[in-house]
């Protein structure tokens, strides 16, 4: 897998940037749009949930009402990250025929391709929200910010490995994409987005950590906004489920793309 992704890098660049200027080709804004679209949302978040429902980040917590929505806008670029390759991956190989038919291509790059372009934005999204902590909020920026690579590392084995099984998947059953969105939006409300993980009991917390998005959420938010370290433990577990599930998804790639030709 790694040799695979080593030797066809310059091409996983070439696509990643070709796809994310294609969004926004003939636009009236063109590229701009990579900072509106995250500062928009950022907008809404904050008049809806702070000025509209003022809302605060737990009963416990003494955080003003415009840092809940800085709060939120954490939860969502970790959901939106993960969620927008696992929504296109059942489209990637039917939306590419050429590629399986006509020329010899590594078609396990399509998934890399969606991964890096939605990190891309997610990056993009987390340049705002740091402006928007110095702009809206009180308080200086943590150096645990510093940490946010390692908080956000272990999603993005999960993310490939699940969307290599899903691209596959996507060939033979074509209900699938239909599927996944409904899902994905389960999975929203189902995480620690819009609620912390303690306002339920203790006894069932447990729960929400078998939600993918759990651990990355709970632990970049207590490095960008809270000023606190990551609970380690968290980070190493989520790892070593992490890594497998990327190296299962590659083998089930490899496994099933003999029949897209002629499924196709």
């Amino acid at each position: 897998m790694l040799k695979t992704l080593w030797n066809n890098r310059w091409l996983i660049v070439q696509m990643t940037m070709r796809e994310v200027a294609s969004r926004y080709r003939g636009s009236l804004l063109g590229v701009s749009w990579l900072i509106i679209n995250p500062l928009l949302m950022l907008a809404t978040y904050t008049f809806v949930f702070s000025f509209v429902f003022k809302a605060r980040w737990g009963v416990e917590q003494s955080h003003t009402n415009s840092e809940f929505a800085l709060v939120l806008f954490v939860g969502l670029i970790i959901h939106a990250l993960l969620t927008e390759v696992l929504v296109r991956a059942p489209t990637h190989i039917l939306s590419n025929p050429n590629y399986v038919k006509k020329v010899v291509f590594p078609l396990e790059t399509l998934t890399v391709v969606s991964l890096c372009t939605s990190l891309f934005h997610a990056m993009i999204s987390f340049a705002v929200l740091l402006i928007a902590l110095i702009t809206f909020t009180d308080s200086d920026l943590v150096w645990t910010i510093l940490l946010l690579p390692i908080t956000l590392a272990p999603i993005l084995p999960l993310t490939l490995g699940l969307g290599w099984f899903l691209t596959s998947l996507g060939v033979y059953i074509r209900d699938l994409g239909q599927f996944i969105g409904i899902f994905c939006t389960a999975m929203m409300f189902l995480s620690p987005v819009f609620y912390p993980i303690t306002v339920l009991p203790e006894a069932y917390q447990y729960l929400l950590y078998l939600n993918p998005l759990t651990v990355p959420i709970q632990e970049t938010r207590e490095v960008i906004i809270f000023g606190g370290a990551p609970n380690w433990k968290n980070l190493f577990i989520y790892s070593g489920i992490s890594i497998p599930v990327c190296l299962i998804g590659f083998l089930w790639f490899q496994k099933t793309r003999k029949g897209f030709a002629d499924v196709l």
